[in-house]
């Protein structure tokens, strides 16, 4: 039975996946292939960072609270998608380019999963007003409630 949560959940994810995936082929910016220096530069810095902190803003508005935890799968998809890609050849790798190695290529998986988590908790923050497990109405009291406390404790 699927519940209005998992719709929501599998929204975010797509919509994760999206962000990420077409963001990257508007950038222009492939994380999986090196080329030297030349490589790290101010777009591959947005494709890293800042892009994926947008996704996974975007999944914690979308799926609400508990996306914090969702955000953590559209950019890691992306990422083993892209890698696959280029090393089954159905996206060509250009001849001054070289595969990224396995290992480079899992620290930058881990830099851009990090990205989208920070972006899933502010997003989370954002929903909810506050950080944490505790519920809004038990952390915020109205003027009213602290009055009527203050009172009752005289």
């Amino acid at each position: 039975m699927i519940t209005q949560r998992h719709k929501n959940g599998i929204l975010a994810l797509f919509l994760g996946f999206t962000i990420n995936f077409f963001g990257d082929r508007l950038l222009g910016v492939n994380i999986e292939l090196f080329h030297g220096l030349a490589t790290f530069g101010f777009l591959w810095f947005i494709d890293v960072f800042i892009l994926p902190f947008f996704a996974g803003f975007c999944v914690a508005l979308v799926f609400g609270l508990g996306g914090k935890w969702l955000c953590y799968f559209p950019p890691f998809f992306v990422r083993m998608l892209s890698y696959y890609l280029f090393a089954d050849g159905y996206w060509s790798i250009p001849p001054e380019h070289h595969l990224m190695p396995m290992g480079w290529w899992g620290f930058f998986v881990i830099l851009v999963i990090e990205a989208s988590a920070f972006g899933g908790i502010l997003g989370e923050v954002y929903v909810k007003g506050t950080y944490g497990r505790r519920p809004k109405d038990l952390l915020y009291k109205s003027r009213n409630q602290q009055e009527t406390e203050v009172q009752d404790e005289k």
